[in-house]
C-alpha cells in the first residue's frame, strides 16, 4: 500500500487486493478485501470528498464540498483544481463523448467558509475541449430544483439524476426534454443512482436519516422509453446508514458506498459496515471492501483495464484493485 498526503490536505490511499481473499460467514458467502490499518496524521486542511468519475486518459475528477471545488487527479497522483468555484457540485460522470456532467447546487455545508456563495441547483455538461459549460436543466415546470445529487446515463445517452432534498428522480433526453420519473410519496430522499450494463434495471439509493425513514436500495425495471416500473427492495440497510453513491461493474454487480464507523447524531445505527458493498444482480452480497474513514460517499471505476475502484470518503480518495472490470457510468 502506498500513502500520499496531497497538497490540499487530501489523502490518496492505494490498496492492493489480498491474493488470498478471506471468506466470511458461510451464510453470507462473500469476500473481504483487507485494507491495512492506516498510520497517518490527520490533514490540517478540512475536506469532504464526493462524486468521483474517470476519463479515458485515466484522470480522476471528484468534488470537494468544503472548498466547493472540482479536483482532477492524474494517473501519477498529481492533484490540480479543475473548477473553482464549482457551484457546489456533487455527483459527476463523463458521458460517451467525454463531456463532464455535474449535479450542482446542493445546500452548502454550514462548515464551509464559502457558505455565502448560495449555489444554484442545476445539472450541467462541460466540453473539456472548449471549456464551455452548458446548463441541461435547472427547473421542472418552472419550479427550481432543490439540489441535484447524483447522475448516470444509459446506452442511449439519456441522463438520469436525483434531487435528494427535492425528493425526485429525473431523466434528460438527448433533445434536453426533461421528464420526472419518480417523486414523493413513492420515494423519500433519493441519493445514488445506477443503471445495469444491459439497460434493464435502474437502481436507486434511499438515504433518509429520519427515524423510520427508508434506507435501502430500490430496483426498477427500466423500459425502452426510459420510464421505470415494478419497484422492489433490492437491499435494506436499515437500521444502519444507507448507501450514498453507486457504481456498476461490467458483470452487472452493483457497488454501494455505505455505512459508518461512528454515529453522527441521526437515528442511524452502526449495523451497516463502512465500505463498498458489492451485490450481484440477484441481490446477494458477494463482496465487501472496508474503507477506514467516515464519511464514505461515492465510488467509480477507472484505470487502463477499468479494474481500479476509486472511493471518496472524508478527506480521502481510496484506490483498490478489483477482479471485475467496471463501467464508466
Amino acid at each position: 500500500m502506498r500513502f500520499l498526503l496531497l497538497p490540499t490536505g487530501l489523502f490518496l490511499i492505494a490498496c492492493t487486493q489480498s491474493s488470498t481473499p478471506t471468506s466470511t460467514a458461510a451464510a453470507a458467502r462473500h469476500i473481504t478485501e483487507t485494507v491495512p490499518n492506516l498510520e497517518a496524521t490527520a490533514a490540517s486542511i478540512t475536506a469532504f470528498t464526493e462524486g468521483p468519475t474517470a476519463d479515458k486518459d485515466g484522470n480522476i475528477y471528484f468534488t470537494e464540498h468544503i472548498h466547493q471545488q472540482i479536483l482532477k487527479m492524474a494517473p501519477d497522483g498529481k492533484l490540480s483544481i479543475f473548477r473553482d468555484p464549482s457551484n457546489n457540485a456533487n455527483g459527476l460522470v463523463f458521458d460517451t463523448q467525454e463531456r463532464l456532467i455535474a449535479c450542482e447546487g446542493a445546500s452548502s455545508n454550514a462548515k464551509s467558509p464559502y457558505f455565502a456563495r448560495k449555489p444554484k441547483p442545476r445539472v450541467t455538461r462541460t466540453n473539456l475541449k472548449t471549456g464551455e459549460i452548458e446548463v441541461l436543466a435547472d427547473n421542472y415546470q418552472g419550479q427550481p430544483f432543490d439540489g441535484p445529487n447524483d447522475v448516470t446515463y444509459d446506452s442511449k445517452d439519456r441522463i438520469y439524476f436525483t434531487d435528494l432534498s427535492g425528493g425526485a428522480v429525473y431523466r434528460i433526453d438527448s433533445d434536453k426534454k426533461l421528464t420526472r420519473l419518480l417523486t414523493r410519496p413513492e420515494i423519500q430522499r433519493p441519493n445514488g443512482i445506477a443503471i445495469s450494463p444491459d439497460d434493464k434495471t435502474l437502481y436507486l439509493v434511499e438515504a433518509n436519516q429520519a427515524e423510520g425513514g427508508a434506507r435501502m436500495l430500490r430496483a426498477y425495471d427500466l423500459q425502452a422509453d426510459g420510464s421505470v416500473k415494478n419497484m422492489r427492495v433490492f437491499h435494506n440497510f436499515s437500521p444502519g446508514r444507507s448507501a450514498d453513491g453507486l457504481c456498476m461493474d461490467s458483470g452487472g454487480n452493483l457497488h454501494a458506498a455505505a455505512g459508518l464507523h461512528q454515529k453522527r447524531g441521526s437515528s442511524e445505527t452502526l449495523d451497516t459496515k463502512c465500505g463498498i458493498h458489492v451485490f450481484s444482480p440477484d441481490g446477494k452480497l458477494i463482496r465487501f471492501i472496508p474503507i477506514p474513514e467516515d464519511t464514505i460517499t461515492n465510488c467509480a471505476f477507472g484505470g487502463k483495464d477499468m479494474k481500479t475502484l476509486y472511493v471518496t470518503a472524508g478527506k480521502g480518495v481510496y484506490q483498490v484493485e478489483v477482479p471485475v472490470p467496471g463501467t464508466r457510468r
